[in-house]
């Protein structure tokens, strides 16, 4: 789960925006794939050949494999049947629970906080041939879940890329569930600055050369992926999340930068959905979640921004067919991001779908109820304070005139608890602090101060982060052992 902080501070206020990000190292004890059905084609065939036609007649009639069950599909949204290019806008979105009533708001979705996604749960989806659809981020930047009781239907395009670089000292926008590309150089003082998300790419630098103002090139964000990095005098930024895409998470930024004199912004990284579908799920068009483009050269050596990383794609159905595509690419201008993730659940699957990058891929039982989000028993990770200010449930996430989540006055180095759960002892805590510009991401190492409770097991970690003038953006991540 990732969430974004805002911080200020009067009268030279520090601003820091934090994020939550739920168990970035191995997730898979918990999310362990079902073994797939086991058949025996050549006995089925052979018992074919002996039977009689009034047996045949009642083979044919016998029940189809029992249906999957959607948790929470309602159909309260009513039928999505899109025919022209469609703009969804998430900010429409109810706050309350995923799995409240939304016939009060049908169509409208709704916005869990505690899920960090926009939901919608629709009777049926169809996506005309021809047709787009896009979204307008809601502004948690969450991602996109479809809790559908029916069929769905693309035959049309579903977008959720991120945007490609803009001028400084704008920020990309990312599709829904993924991160901003990273400021780029705008003047003295507002400088390059890294991506944002936690396989955000580093800060280019500025130099003059070629005849103009250029700088060797901030990094190619990562996600399931290690994005490109052209400097060598910083690290890779790290891969991130888990196959089974629980929780639901999308690309990162790439670093910002400058070339031929104009600051350019890294490529924000592809958004996230989920598709659950309790019927078949057939698609003939394409959904994508791509990386967006940084802005660019090569003189001899690259100069300017990076691009975005791939975001992340989960189909669950009871059929999957269809000679579609599905994409998580990372964006490709010169910095590249790394590669997306997708992830593919169902039941009967009778397709040629064409997928990019190569999908986890999982076969469930007949009758199974779909995992939609972390079982409670999951680990968990969030900040809990900052100095002496407690961190809100759910932070904000942007930079500027809405103000910042928490105030910090200018000082060297403050302490920073966080909370976990289900996180065993040896495991690595990390905070994450990144400027909207003037320098690069900041990693500190958590130590543990306290055991809360043992059953379920909830420590709490404290570690001193830097604070950097002006907003920064916070993130807590866990590897374990």
């Amino acid at each position: 789960m990732v969430r974004t902080y805002r911080l200020t501070q009067p009268p030279q206020a520090v601003n820091s925006g934090l994020s939550r990000f739920g168990a970035a190292g191995n997730l898979s004890p918990h999310f362990q794939d079902p073994p797939p059905m086991q058949m025996n084609p050549s006995k089925s065939m052979k018992l074919l050949r002996f039977i009689t036609p009034l047996a045949i007649l009642l083979l044919a009639a016998a029940p189809s494999p029992a249906q999957l069950v959607i948790p929470g599909a309602d159909g309260s949204d009513g039928a999505l049947n899109i025919t022209t290019n469609t703009v969804i806008d998430l900010s429409q979105a109810l706050t309350t629970n995923w799995n409240a009533d939304n016939t009060g708001n049908a169509g409208g979705g709704v916005y869990d906080s505690n899920q960090w996604a926009v939901v919608y749960k629709y009777s049926s989806v169809n996506v005309a041939a021809g047709a787009t659809v896009t979204f307008n981020n809601h502004s948690s930047r969450a991602p996109v879940v479809w809790l559908v009781s029916g069929d769905v239907t693309i035959n049309g395009t579903v977008i959720l890329d991120g945007g490609n670089w803009v001028p400084a000292p704008g920020l990309s926008e990312p599709g829904p569930g993924g991160f901003r590309g990273g400021c780029g150089y705008y003047t003295a003082g507002v400088a390059n600055g890294p991506g944002f998300g936690p396989g955000g790419g580093y800060a280019g630098s500025v130099g003059y050369c070629c005849g103009g103002y250029h700088g060797p090139a901030g990094g190619g964000a990562s996600y399931g992926s290690v994005g490109e990095n052209v400097s060598g005098n910083f690290p890779v930024a790290p891969v991130y999340g888990n196959p089974s895409l629980v929780p639901l998470i999308g690309g990162s930024g790439g670093g910002g930068g400058i070339v031929d004199g104009v600051g350019a912004s890294g490529g924000a990284g592809g958004g996230a959905i989920l598709i659950a579908c309790g019927g078949t799920l057939t698609l003939s068009g394409i959904i994508q979640a791509n990386g967006g483009l940084g802005n660019s050269r090569n003189y001899g050596g690259n100069y300017g921004s990076g691009d975005g990383s791939g975001g992340g794609i989960r189909l669950v159905a009871q059929a999957l067919v269809g000679t579609g595509s599905i994409l998580a690419l990372g964006g490709n201008d010169t910095i590249f991001g790394g590669l997306g993730r997708i992830r593919i659940e169902r039941v009967v699957n009778t397709n040629s779908i064409r997928v990019t990058p190569d999908p986890s891929v999982v076969s469930l039982t007949p009758g199974s109820t779909a995992l939609i989000w972390p079982p409670t028993n999951a680990p968990t990770i969030k900040i809990v304070s900052i100095g002496t200010q407690h961190a809100p449930t759910d932070p904000l996430t942007a930079f500027g005139t809405q103000g910042a989540d928490i105030v910090q006055p200018l000082t060297n180095s403050i302490p920073v608890v966080i909370e976990t759960t289900n996180v065993e002892q040896a495991s690595q805590v990390s905070v994450i602090v990144t400027p909207r510009s003037n320098g690069g991401a900041t990693t500190v190492n958590a130590s543990v101060t306290s055991v809360v409770n043992s059953n379920p097991l909830t420590l709490l970690w404290t570690a001193n982060m830097p604070v950097n003038l002006g907003y920064s953006a916070i993130q807590v991540q866990v590897v374990r052992p």
